[in-house]
């Protein structure tokens, strides 16, 4: 066997194995996940469920998501989806929880899209309001089922794992940050008000040489361009006077 015969069939391998590979890896991550991931503390914020369909001979044909009733949201809305009927069910909690906004006894329970379709090989994004979000807690699950037209049932309803690994049915987590401490923005709106007179005076010294070098060049080129059409035009005449000479003799 050649050298070169070995090398194309140690690629050809090494292609095939990787194609393989990625092939087995992608059904893991194409999982429903909601988008943004993050959201500030006691913050109304808009999100999407992102929703890929993971067969190649069924479409997604239906999604409802389950929204968390130990930390209730006061206020969701939804944004229609051309072609899907949305259906927002509320409903009473276990017990009653204390808000900003008062004492809160029905919330929302599940929001389910239905009636359109994700064909093989593509996504759709559910788009919700919410809030206004806990301060008591670090994340959102919202454990949601992913129906297919063949009359399978996927749900997405495993929380994060405490060591950080991905579960192998992750619900959408909405992860929750606390709001900036009182006080922090002044401060950090006083260093911006300050950096352009600092910028100014740093940056005033380099115009002039860029103005300069700008002209130079200029100038250089004119000169060069003069010097040019001048030895154009004394070959022109050269040119001229040779066939003068030429046709004379």
């Amino acid at each position: 066997m050649s050298l070169s015969h070995a090398c194309r069939r140690l690629v050809a391998v090494t292609a095939g194995v990787t194609a393989l590979t990625l092939g087995l890896a992608l059904p893991a991550l194409a999982h429903v996940t909601i988008n943004p991931g993050t959201a500030v503390q006691g913050s109304f914020t808009k999100v999407a469920f992102r929703v890929p369909n993971e067969r190649d001979d069924a479409s997604t044909n239906k999604i409802e998501v389950s929204f968390p009733l130990d930390h209730p949201l006061p206020f969701v809305s939804v944004k229609p989806v051309p072609g899907w009927k949305v259906k927002v069910v509320e409903g009473k909690l276990p017990k009653p929880v204390t808000t900003e906004y008062g004492e809160v006894t029905e919330a929302v329970t599940t929001i389910t899209w239905s009636g359109g379709k994700i064909e093989a090989g593509q996504f759709q994004e559910f788009e919700v309001s919410m809030g206004a979000l806990p301060k008591d807690t670090d994340q959102l699950v919202f454990p949601t089922t992913q129906t297919y037209s063949g009359g399978e049932v996927v749900k997405w309803a495993d929380e994060p794992k405490a060591d950080g690994s991905e579960a192998e049915r992750p619900a959408p987590t909405l992860k929750l940050t606390p709001a900036p401490a009182e006080g922090s923005e002044p401060a950090a709106s006083a260093t911006p008000a300050t950096a352009p007179a600092a910028s100014t005076s740093t940056t005033a010294p380099s115009v002039a040489p860029v103005a300069l070098a700008a002209d130079s060049s200029d100038g250089t080129a004119r000169l060069l361009g003069g010097a040019g059409l001048l030895v154009g035009l004394i070959g022109v005449v050269i040119g001229a006077l040779g066939l003068r000479r030429g046709r004379t003799s």
